[in-house]
């Protein structure tokens, strides 16, 4: 499965999702931030089933708290994980691999909530903006890296490319690719290039 792992720019409408997978056709899923579909729902789900690809990442419901939601969309356009954050990590197969979704601070507050993680191939771990220090930065990938060995399993994470955490002046757009002995693929700090990567291979491609 070749994975896109996106750090698009926060947006209304979801034109950096779409420029992206229209650059690449080849891929097989996107990642994508926390958040990052605000309301497109609908659209992300024509776009799934357009380019036969699948989707997943975050999005919000502003009349409930927490407002964020984990969410995977299937290549045919149907929603197969749609998860209230800070519930029990959901776990779903997608194509032929068992994935974990965790959301943005869940990684600290809560890990892996549950029992269902035998076997699991994949942990994804979509994050809103990026981080307000380096201190944080070292802390999440330090945390992720006990994730990927501890379950023995690929964790990939990725933030926005811009937007900051209640008005600090810093934000570090963070994203990753750790493999289940704790290697890490890449770490990308205040680099928001998108990458694919093969995820049975751990081959990486950078593209500006």
């Amino acid at each position: 499965m070749k994975v896109l792992i996106l750090q698009p720019k926060l947006e209304k409408q979801i034109k950096q999702l779409e420029g992206e997978i229209t650059e690449n056709p080849d891929i097989d899923a996107v990642i994508f931030p926390e958040g990052y579909l605000n309301e497109n729902i609908k659209k992300a789900c024509e776009v799934a089933r357009r380019f036969n690809t699948v989707l997943i990442g975050g999005y919000r419901r502003l009349q409930e708290k927490p407002k964020d939601r984990a969410l995977i969309i299937n290549r045919s356009g149907e929603i197969i994980l749609d998860r209230v954050k800070y519930s029990t990590t959901a776990f779903v197969e997608v194509e032929d691999m068992k994935i974990g979704h965790i959301l943005c601070d869940e990684l600290i507050v809560q890990r892996i909530k549950g029992t269902d993680y035998q076997g699991v191939d994949l942990i994804v771990h979509p994050i809103g903006v990026g981080m307000f220090s380096e201190e944080q930065f070292a802390e999440w990938i330090a945390e992720a890296t006990k994730i990927a060995i501890d379950y023995k399993t690929m964790i990939i994470g990725t933030s926005h490319a811009d937007g900051s955490f209640r008005d600090s002046d810093i934000s570090i757009p963070i994203a990753y690719c750790i493999v289940k002995d704790g290697t890490a693929v890449f770490i990308s700090k205040n680099d928001v290039r998108t990458r694919i990567v093969d995820v049975q291979t751990n081959e990486v491609l950078i593209y500006k």
